[in-house]
């Protein structure tokens, strides 16, 4: 059961209650080749993915209460999607994970754009995301840009909805060039694609 409250403009509380069915969904598998450092990192490469666990734990707590998007939210890119949300990966034959984002099929160097207005609260280098960049667009909603060549933002910076934050490319641990979005809301994951399909005011 889904209980959603609220107050209008006048001061009026209203309510409403539906009643909701969750499944299990079906996604695809894929086995993927990338350099062996991603599968078997040496003791140095653990040392920076665990500082870097803790980086991402603390940027994802920084978030705004306020609301700072507007709109609707545009696609990074103007590309057809070639990996979807939800996608089991096994690495090498080794390792497994789940695909928590959208891939689009971009060559290098393409010009990535904001989803929506927001501020910058990662612009670096990381050791699975490459060059990351991590927007708080408010309400605990948290848009991410992976893989990415080169950085056009920087930490703190205000971006609008469509501005420039970098190039696409393939850093990190990616198969090749392409650009992945991600999107959480309250800490949660969420498909982009509900995202962009919103019709918003």
């Amino acid at each position: 059961m889904l209980l959603l409250t609220g107050v209008t403009d006048t001061g009026k509380e209203v309510s409403a209650r539906r009643k909701l069915f969750v499944g299990k969904g079906k996604y695809r598998s894929v086995a993927l080749r990338v350099p062996r450092q991603f599968t078997q990192p040496n003791p140095e490469e653990i040392q920076r993915i665990e500082q870097e666990k803790t980086l991402k734990q603390e940027i994802f707590a920084r978030i705004s209460p306020d609301r700072v998007w507007s709109g609707q939210f545009l696609p990074p890119v103007s590309a057809s999607v070639s990996d979807v949300f939800g996608t089991v990966r096994t690495f090498n034959r080794k390792t497994e994970s789940v695909h928590q984002g959208l891939d689009f099929a971009v060559p290098a160097g393409t010009p990535v754009s904001a989803l929506n207005r927001g501020t910058v609260l990662l612009a670096r280098s990381l050791f699975f995301e490459g060059n990351c960049v991590v927007i708080d667009h408010g309400q605990g909603l948290l848009t991410l840009y992976m893989h990415l060549s080169e950085f056009e933002v920087k930490e703190g910076n205000v971006v609008l909805r469509g501005q420039k934050l970098g190039l696409s490319g393939g850093t990190g641990r990616a198969t090749g060039p392409h650009l992945h979005i991600a999107v959480r809301w309250q800490g949660i994951y969420l498909n982009p694609v509900t995202l962009l399909s919103l019709e918003l005011p």
